[in-house]
């Protein structure tokens, strides 16, 4: 469907680009205009044309890290340490979880992304294949990461996956990621680095998240998961890595040296007691920042507004200086650094032949008024009250509280509870 949107605000995340009256135009899947009002064009067939009555179109969401799948685990593996939440909660119930049912769960969660106006995540869980199912059947955008590790996925699953899903004009593409180096041997550790280095392509996986993480590596291998990785190569085509809490200035070196995206979790982290990243630092030395989610079990909430103002506020408590991290900068964090730490490179801003992933912004509601300065109030006081519509490839999948993904909320719900419910009996 061709969509314009006209009287709207419009911040484009472009650089140096302030928020301007305008419109957008939207053909299939591509942004095809976007910039000053324009004289009605009578031969123009548009399939809806869409007054925004004075409010914010921007580019969605990139919730960088997150565990879909998980959503049957919200408020059931609670007010436990990292270790302790992974070994006696969250492991012995995904064993119980059928490809079918990540399915259904993942389809939960992408509900929830659209209500906080994300309109793509980077998506680290046990099937990929049903996974990408999900987000195809809803129309949404995922980045899958292989999740390797001793227990779960192989090689010859991780190559299969990577040249299946590695259109870059797809809803879903993968890249090679393993779950963590505790939960790889190093012979795993190194055939990963050969893959890496046989596609020339980028890693992902968990880092340095927790205290305890860290001090078994040093045991294992005297040396940080940061620096062992380095060792073996696996940073030498790039990559994304999620956390990175418990990092040594030669760790945050390395990750500068070779371009390495870091995803922050701030509301996770907090919640499993790991500790708070040093994003100023990070950042000051030059490292590319995105933010997210993090999974529903260890949340429990997929908000990115809550995640914004998380890693604004941490940050200027942990540098004890009220100026550090400003809201530009968070935004950009969650909307351009986030796209591109998972490779989604036209979908990052506004601009014409990007993908029309974007989200309209209520600013017709008191925490969002004066309009003294609209990004610090997307990020200090937005909420997900505030998102109007979603939209992800070119088609509206949430407006005014209603979704359109192919499946009716009411029967989502009920098959995720349906899931717990079968997984609680012993």
């Amino acid at each position: 469907m061709n969509i314009r949107i006209y009287n709207a605000r419009i911040l484009t995340m472009e650089e140096n680009q302030p928020v301007f009256f305008g419109e957008i135009h939207i053909k299939e899947n591509k942004i095809a205009y976007v910039g000053p009002k324009m004289e009605p064009d009578e031969t123009a067939l548009w399939g809806r044309e869409i007054d925004a009555e004075g409010n914010l179109i921007m580019p969605g969401f990139k919730d960088a890290h997150t565990h879909s799948g998980m959503t049957f685990l919200r408020s059931y593996a609670d007010d436990l340490p990292l270790l302790d939440w992974l070994n006696k909660q969250v492991f012995p119930m995904e064993a119980k979880l059928t490809p079918v049912d990540i399915y259904h769960l993942s389809k939960l969660a992408i509900m929830e992304y659209l209500t906080s106006g994300i309109t793509a995540n980077f998506d680290m869980y046990l099937t990929p294949d049903t996974i990408a199912k999900a987000s195809y059947d809803c129309g949404f955008r995922t980045v899958m990461a292989g999740g390797l590790n001793d227990f779960a996925q192989s090689f010859e699953e991780l190559e299969r996956w990577y040249e299946e899903y590695k259109d870059p004009e797809s809803l879903v593409t993968f890249r090679l990621g393993f779950h963590a180096e505790y939960t790889n041997s190093y012979e795993n550790l190194q055939k990963l680095a050969a893959l890496s280095h046989k596609y020339k392509a980028p890693i992902c996986a968990h880092n340095s998240e927790s205290k305890s993480e860290v001090e078994g590596c040093i045991e294992r291998y005297g040396v940080t998961p940061t620096v062992l990785f380095h060792q073996l190569g696996m940073f030498d085509y790039g990559g994304t890595y999620y956390h990175c809490i418990h990092m040594t200035d030669e760790d945050l070196d390395i990750l500068k040296e070779n371009n390495i995206y870091v995803v922050t979790n701030p509301a996770s982290n907090m919640k499993l007691a790991s500790g708070v990243a040093r994003v100023e630092d990070m950042r000051n030395r030059g490292i590319h920042v995105a933010i997210g989610t993090d999974g529903p079990a260890s949340n429990n909430c997929l908000d990115m507004f809550r995640e914004m103002f998380l890693t604004t506020a941490l940050a200027k408590l942990r540098a004890d200086d009220a100026s550090a991290l400003d809201a530009e900068q968070v935004l950009k964090m969650a909307t351009v650094e986030g796209a591109h730490a998972m490779g989604l490179t036209n979908a990052d801003v506004l601009a014409e032949g990007k993908f029309a992933d974007l989200i309209l912004i209520d600013l017709h509601q008191p925490n969002m008024q004066p309009l003294n300065n609209i990004v610090k109030n997307i990020v200090y006081s937005g909420s997900k009250q505030n998102v109007k519509m979603t939209m992800v490839n070119g088609r509206i999948l949430y407006e005014d509280g209603k979704f359109c993904i192919g499946t009716p909320a009411e029967e989502i719900y009920e098959k995720a509870n349906e899931i717990i419910a079968r997984m609680k009996v012993k």
